[in-house]
């Protein structure tokens, strides 16, 4: 089987991390994003990757290459040069997706997080006989989403209805497709977009069936909504405990800490963390709801969370950081300063506090 990952766009929401690396390649829970995506795929014996990209595809592929060896999956780019959408792409990499096999394959998002049950789909997908598959999750507040409407028994999808004002299902789209090589014959090569073109009209020849994803779902694509996910992610892992580690360190809830970082005495660490390789957490620091990226240097009695830490940076003692502030490659803090949100542009020393939520340039 094949599987085509949309990689194209900018990551804008994610800045600053995204001025320093494409935002699948943005860490989450101590690895790449698309990362997570991958593997997954590789579970369930998909052999080739093809990434729709538009921006930096050379930084991609060759940070990928390791990967590739070491999972035993071919990933190679189908490169977009004008915004395509999220039908496009499929268009534009026809030749790669279709072969003798006649597999259906998958697409997915590349911010997208989840437990990725793609056994099941498959599974799904084989039984209902349709043309296409999709993944759709239950949220809160469907008013904000464009909500599938499906025959609940069958999981045959009926229509689409886009931020309904009064409810009539909370079941959205998660991202997630599994699609017959003839739906590719209902794409023209031109900017198209998958969800308001292309499923309404599979969904009107009654071809397109949703299968409702177990477990948690998270577009994590924004800074918000990333920490939120990192929450979900380490729930779905099972790594919850409350316990003492040695030199006086306390662990609480669900904590993820690469084994070549170095905690100091009496930091208390979590819950929702991850920690990433070659940290340095100093004595004293206290740490929840946060990712701190590869080589960042915590110093002591230092206090972070909500917040996202790129790499390379490091946090002053007696620091406070807090109120979902996201901090660029290679930012310093100075010793006690107060950050209260923000956006902090790489490369850049912080020396005065920050009061408000504001981008520091």
């Amino acid at each position: 089987m094949k599987a085509l990952i949309l990689v194209g766009g900018f990551g804008t929401r994610l800045r600053p991390l995204t001025l320093s690396v494409p935002k699948p390649l943005v860490d989450f829970g101590n690895k790449p994003m698309i990362l997570h995506q991958i593997e997954a795929l590789k579970l369930i014996g998909v052999d080739e990757v093809i990434l729709a990209i538009n921006y930096q595809p050379e930084i991609m592929l060759n940070f990928l290459k390791e990967f590739e060896a070491k999972l035993c999956i071919k990933i190679s780019c189908s490169q977009e040069f004008e915004p395509m959408g999220t039908a496009g792409p499929l268009a534009l990499a026809r030749d790669k997706l279709i072969d003798e096999s006649g597999e259906p394959f998958f697409v997915l998002n590349s911010d997208v997080i989840c437990e990725f049950p793609l056994k099941q789909m498959v599974e799904f997908h084989r039984n209902h006989g349709g043309e296409a598959t999709i993944m759709v999750t239950k949220v809160d507040e469907p008013s904000k989403y464009g909500v599938v409407l499906l025959d609940e028994e069958t999981g045959q999808v009926e229509r689409f209805m886009e931020k309904p004002k009064i409810f009539v299902g909370n079941k959205i789209n998660a991202g997630i497709y599994l699609l017959n090589p003839s739906v590719l014959d209902r794409i023209e090569l031109k900017p198209t977009s998958i969800e308001k073109e292309v499923f309404p009209s599979i969904a009107s020849d009654k071809q397109l069936y949703a299968m409702v994803l177990p477990g948690f779902w998270m577009d994590i694509g924004q800074p918000k909504d990333y920490v939120a996910g990192l929450t979900l992610y380490l729930e779905s892992l099972r790594r919850n405990f409350s316990e003492k580690l040695s030199h006086g360190v306390h662990i609480i809830g669900n904590v993820i800490i690469d084994e070549s970082a170095q905690v100091g005495e009496g930091c208390l660490i979590g819950p929702d963390v991850a920690i990433g390789p070659g940290c340095v957490i100093e004595a004293g620091v206290r740490l929840s709801h946060c990712t701190i990226m590869r080589a960042v240097r915590i110093k002591k009695h230092a206090c972070v969370s909500q917040s996202i830490i790129g790499w390379h940076s490091t946090v002053g003692k007696w620091a406070r950081v807090e109120n979902m502030t996201v901090l660029g490659e290679d930012v310093h803090i100075s010793d006690e300063v107060y950050s209260n949100g923000g956006v902090v542009l790489p490369h850049k020393e912080i020396k005065s506090n920050i009061l408000k939520p504001e981008i520091v340039m």
